[in-house]
C-alpha cells in the first residue's frame, strides 16, 4: 500500500489509489471475454462484424498456423499492418504461443524498415500486400524467414471486398505463390485445430514496441504482460462509465503505435468493447465510419481534432452517440477544446503517457474541478514527482518546472539490447521522461515541453509548445511548430513553422506581431516560415527534429 498523495482526493469516486491487480496475461483476457460476451461485436471493419467468440476462433486457428511455421515462445514477430482485423488475430495468437509482437509503421522507409526487423531480431513478418515490392528489397537483408500477406479485402463486407480489387486496383495484389510467403487466410484455412495451447506468461516479454524516434533512431521498447495487463485495468478503473460487452470505441490510433495498442485493441479485448477499426485517420474516412457506426468512445490526437474541426461535414452530423472524447499523444490546445466542447456539448479526457509506460500514465478525471490545459493525476498504483534539471534529483515545489518521472507497474523493462540507455532513464524503480513539467497544488501535470526540445537564448529557458499555443489561437493559423534555430549572439533563437488555413494568408510581421502582444519579448518568434505541411509521426506528432534538421542543411 502506498502513501496518500495530493492528486489522490480527485480520483473518481470507487477508484482505488493503490490497487492489487488481477494477474491475468493478454491472451487469458480474451479468452475470458470470448466466453463472458461471447456474440458482442469484437471487430466493426467497414460494416463488416466479427463477434467474441468468431475473433477467438480465428486467433486460435491462426496461432496453430503460426506453430505449424516454427514459431516458438519468445520468437519475434513482426508486423506491418494498418488496422484491419488481421492486426488483432495476429498480435493475439502471437501472444498465446508465448511469442513476441514487435508492430512497425506500414509506412515506414526500407531504413527504418531494415532497422526495427534486424534490431527486433523478427523471424516472421506479417505485412500487408500492398508492400511486398519493398518487402522484396528489405527482407533479404534481415533476419525474416517467413512472410504473411494480407489482403484489405480479406474481411472487407460484400459487396465491397469485390469491389475494392475492381475500383482500386493498385489496392491489391496477386500473389504470385513463392518459397517462404504465405497467404494469411491460406494459413487460417489449412489448419484443423482451434485450440493452441497458450504459453503466455505473466513476467514474459509481449511486445517490444519501437519508440517514434522524434528524438533520434526509434528504440524497442520491453513490455511484459504484467506492463500492458495492468495499464488495461488501471484504464477500466478511471472509465467506468463504458460498459462491458456493449461499448465502442472508434480505433482511430494507429495498433503499431502504443496508444492504439492498449487504449483501443487491448482495452477492448478486456472489456468486450466493440472496436470500430479505422484504417486510415483521415477526416473524410473517420466521418463516414462515424455516421455509419456510431462509437461511443472518440479519441484523438490534436490533428485529428483540428482536421475534423476544420471540416464542415464533422460540425454537421450528429453528435448525440457520442459520450466523451479522449486526446492523447501531446497536449490539446485550449482553443481545441473549447471548440469541440461547444460544437457537441461531450467530456474530454486528456491522458499523457509514453510507449514506456505502456504507455498510459495520467488522465483527467471526469468529476473534478476545472483543469482546463493539465494532463491530469496519475492513474491507480501510479507515483510521479517533478525533479530538478540540473541534478536530476532533487524534487521541485508545486509550480515549478522539472523533469516528469513515473514509478508503476506498467513501466516498462527497458529498451531492447541497449543497457546504456536503459540505464540513462530507469532508476531505481523510476522512469525519467525527458518530459518537462510542473504539478499544481492538486497533484495535476501541466507538459511545458521535451527536455531536448527546450530553446536557450541569451540564457533564457524557452519551451517551444507555449509559442506554439500561442500561434495556434490565431483564427488565421491552422497549424504551428516551433524550434530554436542557431544564433552566433543569442545561442539560439526562436523559429516558428507555420500552415495557415484553407483560403487564409497572413504576413511574417503581422504574425509576429501577434505573438508580442501575448510574449515575452525574449520568447517571440525571430522568424516565421510558411509551410504547406508540418512533418509529424504516424498518429500526428509533430518532428521537430525533422524541422532542425531542415534548418542545418540549409
Amino acid at each position: 500500500m502506498g502513501t496518500k498523495r495530493p492528486w489522490h482526493d480527485h480520483y473518481p469516486e470507487g477508484v482505488p489509489f493503490w490497487p492489487e491487480f488481477e494477474k491475468i496475461t493478454l491472451s487469458q483476457a480474451l479468452k475470458k471475454t470470448a466466453a463472458d460476451f461471447a456474440r458482442s461485436t469484437a471487430l466493426d471493419f467497414f460494416g463488416k462484424r466479427i463477434a467474441y467468440q468468431d475473433l477467438n476462433r480465428l486467433v486460435g486457428r491462426f496461432a496453430q498456423g503460426l506453430k505449424n511455421l516454427g514459431v516458438v515462445p519468445g520468437d519475434r514477430v513482426a508486423l506491418l499492418l494498418p488496422n484491419i482485423p488481421q492486426v488483432v488475430i495476429a498480435n493475439f495468437a502471437i501472444w498465446r504461443l508465448g511469442a513476441v509482437t514487435s508492430p512497425a509503421n506500414p509506412l515506414y522507409t526500407e531504413r527504418e524498415l531494415r532497422h526495427q526487423l534486424n534490431d527486433s531480431s523478427a523471424t516472421v513478418l506479417i505485412a500487408l500486400d500492398l508492400l511486398l515490392p519493398r518487402l522484396d528489397k528489405v527482407v533479404p537483408q534481415t533476419s525474416i524467414r517467413e512472410v504473411i500477406v494480407c489482403h484489405i479485402n480479406d474481411y472487407l463486407p460484400f459487396p465491397k471486398n469485390w469491389l475494392v480489387p475492381l475500383v482500386k486496383k493498385d489496392m491489391y495484389r496477386a500473389i504470385t505463390p513463392r518459397d517462404h510467403l504465405y497467404q494469411f487466410v491460406d494459413i487460417i484455412k489449412d489448419v484443423n485445430e482451434e485450440e493452441t495451447e497458450d504459453k503466455a506468461h505473466w513476467d514474459s516479454l509481449a511486445a517490444l514496441l519501437y519508440t517514434g524516434g522524434t528524438t533520434g533512431v526509434s528504440k524497442g521498447v520491453m513490455l511484459t504482460h504484467a506492463n500492458l495487463s495492468v495499464n488495461v485495468q488501471q484504464l477500466k478503473m478511471w472509465f467506468s462509465q463504458l460498459e462491458e460487452g456493449r461499448s465502442s470505441i472508434l480505433a482511430v490510433f494507429p495498433f503499431f503505435h502504443s496508444a492504439g495498442f492498449t487504449g483501443m485493441q487491448n482495452m477492448c479485448a478486456f472489456c468486450g468493447f466493440t472496436d470500430v477499426l479505422v484504417p486510415r485517420p483521415e477526416p473524410k474516412v473517420i466521418i463516414d465510419i462515424m455516421k455509419k457506426a456510431k462509437p461511443e468512445f472518440v479519441p484523438g490526437v490534436p490533428t485529428i481534432y483540428t482536421g475534423l474541426l476544420n471540416t464542415p461535414a464533422f460540425r454537421q452530423m450528429d453528435h448525440s452517440k457520442i459520450k466523451h472524447f479522449l486526446a492523447g499523444a501531446a497536449p490539446l490546445a485550449k482553443e481545441t477544446i473549447k471548440d469541440l466542447m461547444t460544437l457537441t456539448g461531450k467530456g474530454i479526457t486528456n491522458v499523457y503517457g509514453l510507449t514506456e509506460t505502456s504507455p498510459m500514465a495520467t488522465a483527467t478525471p471526469s468529476t473534478t474541478l476545472n483543469k482546463t490545459g493539465t494532463v491530469g493525476v496519475p492513474l491507480p498504483g501510479t507515483d510521479m514527482r517533478i525533479v530538478n534539471l540540473e541534478d536530476g534529483t532533487t524534487e521541485m515545489p508545486a509550480g515549478e518546472p522539472g523533469e516528469v518521472a513515473f514509478k508503476g507497474p506498467q513501466v516498462m523493462q527497458g529498451y531492447y539490447n541497449r543497457p546504456g540507455e536503459t540505464d540513462a532513464v530507469l532508476k531505481d524503480g523510476w522512469l525519467y521522461t525527458g518530459d518537462i513539467g510542473y504539478v499544481d497544488e492538486d497533484g495535476f501535470l501541466t507538459l511545458i515541453d521535451r527536455k531536448k526540445d527546450m530553446i536557450i537564448a541569451s540564457g533564457f529557458n524557452i519551451y517551444p509548445n507555449e509559442i506554439d499555443d500561442i500561434l495556434f489561437e490565431h483564427p488565421k493559423v491552422l497549424e504551428a511548430c516551433t524550434i530554436g534555430v542557431p544564433d552566433e549572439y543569442r545561442g539560439e533563437t526562436v523559429k516558428a513553422f507555420v500552415v495557415c488555413k484553407q483560403g487564409e494568408t497572413i504576413s511574417e510581421d503581422e504574425l509576429i506581431e501577434y505573438c508580442r502582444t501575448k510574449l515575452a519579448a525574449y520568447k517571440v518568434p525571430k522568424r516565421i516560415e510558411f509551410i504547406d505541411e508540418l512533418p509529424k509521426t504516424a498518429i500526428g506528432k509533430f518532428l521537430r527534429r525533422e524541422l532542425r534538421e531542415r534548418e542545418i542543411t540549409k
